[in-house]
């Protein structure tokens, strides 16, 4: 997503306006600095009736129609889709063939979840978000079932799905395709905020990923909080706090948390003038 967004400025600093398929990470913030620049945010829809133009393709990666259309209409793409991504779309088209069971641990709708989707052509497909999703499938034990999952998913929430399916197919191959730039923080996410006594969690309000790593700072610290804008702090949360940590999704870019941070500074500072 870093990487997303220095593609957009680089470009943007010699260009007059770029266009971006869909939001360029799920943060709305960092989005409306971007169109400030001009960087202009577009549907698939949109890209159908373009011609010639230069556009973004995001770190959560697009289906093989969107390269489709973009051939068509010679459109020039600078293609920001994380590796991570990548490789998973690439193991999935390698095994989708008649006769094989997908089970997918992602979120229906999410723009991850729409890429791997489209790599899909033979096989059975099942998209699941919880191990009692998994419960509930009509599998056939008796064919090949392998399980992925959208890369930005919690270990834990994996670690459970994956139970659920070897319960109903033993032989399962399971492909742990979790992005270990996200699960990796999870240890530490813990201890951070296990040693605050008030955790603001800074993300936007459509990053899965702010959503997961949000529920775990909630587990290992109740009094977790999540914000998208310094305004939307309740004061009420603060109350008897001495060590305030703010904590943020992987697209949460670094100024939204010093913007946060010095927004309870200005208020503590007023408050002591007072």
């Amino acid at each position: 997503m870093v990487y997303a967004v220095e593609m957009a400025e680089a470009y943007l600093a010699e260009h007059p306006y770029l266009y971006c398929l869909g939001d360029i990470v799920h943060n709305d913030e960092e989005v409306k600095r971007l169109q400030a620049k001009g960087l202009r945010i577009i549907s698939h829809n949109d890209l159908s009736r373009l011609q010639g133009e230069t556009v973004l393709i995001r770190a959560h990666g697009e289906p093989p129609e969107t390269y489709a259309i973009a051939l068509q209409n010679n459109i020039h793409l600078l293609d920001a889709s994380c590796p991570v991504v990548l490789k998973l779309q690439n193991r999935i088209r390698e095994i989708d063939r008649e006769g094989v069971q997908i089970v997918l641990l992602g979120t229906l709708g999410h723009p991850e979840v729409i890429g791997l989707v489209g790599q899909i052509q033979k096989a059975k497909l099942f998209i699941v978000s919880s191990p009692e999703d998994v419960e509930a499938l009509s599998l056939d034990p008796e064919i090949p079932t392998y399980l992925f999952s959208q890369t930005t998913k919690a270990p834990a929430l994996f670690s459970a799905v994956r139970e659920a399916l070897l319960a109903k197919v033993p032989n399962a191959i399971i492909a742990d395709t979790l992005c270990r730039q996200v699960s990796n923080r999870e240890p530490h996410l813990m201890d951070f905020a296990r040693s605050q006594d008030v955790v603001l969690f800074v993300g936007g309000k459509k990053s899965s990923n702010g959503k997961a790593l949000f529920s775990i700072c909630q587990a290992a610290n109740p009094r977790s909080y999540y914000i998208s804008i310094p305004q939307e702090i309740n004061w009420e949360w603060l109350e008897g706090a001495e060590r305030i940590g703010i904590a943020g999704a992987t697209s949460t870019p670094h100024w939204l948390m010093e913007r946060v941070k010095a927004y309870i500074e200005a208020h503590y500072e007023s408050e002591e003038r007072d």
